[in-house]
């Protein structure tokens, strides 16, 4: 069982950034894929970025070049550096884990999550 919590929520101005983290529970996190999905209201889930266990990562065209996502296994903590923020990133942004092997961007396959965290851009 791997419990989630993702922290760092505000409002910035578009241009500005923000760093979302998210802590997790459990001794097995160091072996979970660990990806971040953002939802806006009206919309789907959507996926942001992945990181495997190994350090691999994968992004959203939308976002390459202006998120970053890292991990720290020795504090179960995996981070998102959002750089260059832009109104349409404006969104609940979520973490997640899976226990994939490959990078995977569909929500259905990730085990856990968060409880989300809001991000709001103003133009």
């Amino acid at each position: 069982q791997v419990q989630l919590v993702e922290s760092g929520a505000g409002l910035v101005q578009a241009g500005g950034s923000l760093r979302l983290s998210c802590a997790a529970s459990g001794r097995t996190f160091s072996s979970y894929a660990m990806g971040w999905f953002r939802q806006a209201p009206g919309k789907e889930r959507e996926f942001v970025a992945v990181i495997t266990w190994n350090g691999g990562t994968v992004y959203a065209d939308s976002v390459k070049g202006r998120l970053n996502i890292s991990r720290d296994n020795a504090k179960n903590t995996v981070y998102l550096q959002m750089n260059s923020l832009k109104p349409e990133d404006a969104a609940l942004y979520y973490c997640a884990a899976t226990s994939s092997r490959v990078t995977v961007r569909t929500p259905a396959r990730y085990e856990y999550w968060g409880q989300g965290t809001q991000v709001t851009v103003s133009s």
